[in-house]
């Protein structure tokens, strides 16, 4: 951690939150689990998710794992010790009404930020693990890291909106493919695919992605708002509807500090400096 950085008490050491010149950084810390999901870790980013979303001080968010994983989804020698994955002690309505609640307030809150979100893969992702690294905006990967939806080997169909963000990226015939076969997406073929945007030696992956989250960081925040709206209501919206939200948020924009600061920043033949305003 640099001088500049700041941790933040996420309630779990099965969480580390750190705070830099506007990049909030998210690691998922169970290495010795490949960082698969706990309910504490679950609960806990739900937390900070929810308070990066207000907070002015955070102008983008890096999820990444620690050690040699991103996440290896669900806890499944947890599940097999338990003899139930789903359910446990509370009814399945309950246990339903729980799982979506903390589908929407993790992967939901990842793709529907107001905010550019970045998943950083230092190693495997897998099943609602992968999910998540889907819910970010962009996804840079080490050269060894692979992808994998894994459910299918476990007896799962699918969690943490994995099903909807693969077909988005992929299509439906090559999402059905990856879901049914579970087979092991190498980086290359991943940004071959359009699942990664970024794929880098591992050495190399830390300094990308603050290369990146610094450049987002610093970028006009208004407008990426308004940005990411309109691409996620692109995903499924009718076309009229997508052309009349931009004709809106392009007016909003232009009224903008950001916005004036950058087209003086043209004329002076120099990078803007933006404010969030």
């Amino acid at each position: 951690m640099t001088a500049q950085a700041r941790s933040l008490d996420t309630g779990t050491p099965e969480l580390v939150a750190e705070l830099e010149e506007g990049v909030l950084t998210l690691t998922l810390n169970r290495p010795q689990a490949r960082n698969a999901m706990s309910r504490a870790m679950n609960m806990a980013l739900a937390r900070q998710l929810a308070s990066a979303e207000l907070d002015p001080e955070v102008r983008c968010i890096v999820l990444t794992g620690a050690g040699q994983g991103f996440c290896a989804g669900g806890d499944v020698k947890g599940m097999a010790a338990a003899g139930d994955g789903t359910v446990g002690p509370r009814t399945i309505d309950e246990a339903i009404h729980l799982q979506r609640l903390n589908q929407r307030e993790t992967a939901g809150r990842l793709f529907r930020m107001p905010k550019p979100t970045l998943a950083a893969l230092p190693g495997p992702a897998a099943g609602a693990g992968l999910s998540l690294a889907l819910a970010c905006d962009l996804r840079i990967m080490a050269s060894h890291a692979i992808m994998t939806t894994a459910f299918a080997r476990v007896g799962f169909s699918g969690d943490y909106g994995g099903t909807y963000f693969m077909t988005q990226l992929v299509g439906s015939a090559k999402a059905r493919e990856l879901y049914f076969l579970s087979e092991r997406v190498s980086a290359d073929e991943a940004l071959r695919l359009g699942l990664a945007n970024w794929v880098c030696p591992p050495e190399e992956l830390a300094e990308r992605t603050r290369t990146v989250a610094k450049r987002l960081a610093a970028g006009p925040t208004v407008a990426y708002r308004y940005m990411k709206e309109n691409l996620n209501r692109a995903m499924a919206g009718d076309v009229e509807d997508c052309m009349d939200l931009e004709a809106t948020h392009h007016i909003h924009c232009g009224q903008t500090e950001d916005h004036k600061e950058a087209a003086r920043a043209f004329v002076d033949k120099r990078e803007p400096v933006f404010r969030g305003r």
